[in-house]
């Protein structure tokens, strides 16, 4: 069968969905360059080894504080570390960022569509904020969500949890029924286990940072944000 599979297709109540929640990193905007360096500067800053071949890879998503922890950095370490981190990134790392093209159109079609949007990234709540104010995408969402400053919240499914009551949306998990009419867009395993503890539907973007198999668990993926916009317009 020829055309695009959409949301409806999937979830026939989403067409379309009331409620689409988006990561940031890897799905919005190109933040790998910015990251990178402030995780180099972090390991540097308590004497820590860079991961070798491919590992700094690995930051583009989980929070930084999980990162630091899982390099076998005693508490005190990780705690230095994420401060020269922080510190990097206010001076310097957010702006070394861009956005995918077609990002800002993709958001008006969705929005002209009728869903209401927000953000759930494990970033910074505030660095979030100030990213996207930057590149003007802001107005596009009825709400930024992110990590709070004191790293309490941070897991994805927390952070999704914070979006939804600022939207005025029950978040009710997956084994009571799960959230009806939301629909989470993401790049990582952990935007599709952080919706599902939710009971919510992912649609994995492919030009992120996650590998192919990160993707499984999602209920579509996407290897265009022309395609995205499709699937999440219900447009053929």
């Amino acid at each position: 069968m020829g055309g695009v599979t959409t949301l409806a297709d999937l979830h026939p109540l989403l067409l379309p969905a009331p409620v689409v929640l988006f990561d940031l990193d890897g799905t919005l905007t190109d933040s790998a360059a910015g990251v990178i360096d402030g995780f180099r500067h972090a390991l540097a800053t308590v004497g820590a080894p860079e991961p070798a071949h491919d590992e700094p890879q690995r930051v583009l998503g989980p929070p930084m504080i999980d990162t630091l922890r899982g390099l076998g950095l005693d508490e005190q370490q990780v705690h230095r570390a994420l401060t020269a981190y922080i510190e990097r990134y206010d001076e310097r790392g957010w702006a070394e960022n861009s956005v995918f093209d077609g990002v800002a159109t993709m958001l008006g079609r969705v929005r002209d569509a009728g869903s209401r949007l927000a953000v759930a990234t494990s970033k910074n709540q505030n660095f979030a904020v100030r990213i996207l104010e930057h590149f003007e995408l802001a107005g596009h969402f009825d709400f930024i969500g992110g990590a709070s400053d004191d790293g309490t919240r941070r897991a994805k499914g927390d952070v999704i949890a914070h979006s939804l009551v600022a939207l005025g949306v029950d978040p009710v998990a997956a084994e009571d029924g799960g959230t009806g009419g939301v629909v989470m867009v993401g790049d990582r395993e952990h935007d599709v286990t952080g919706a599902a503890r939710w009971g919510i539907p992912t649609v994995f973007v492919e030009w992120g940072y996650g590998a192919a198999d990160e993707a499984a668990a999602a209920h579509r993926s996407t290897s265009s944000v022309g395609e995205l916009t499709r699937m999440l317009t219900g447009d053929r």
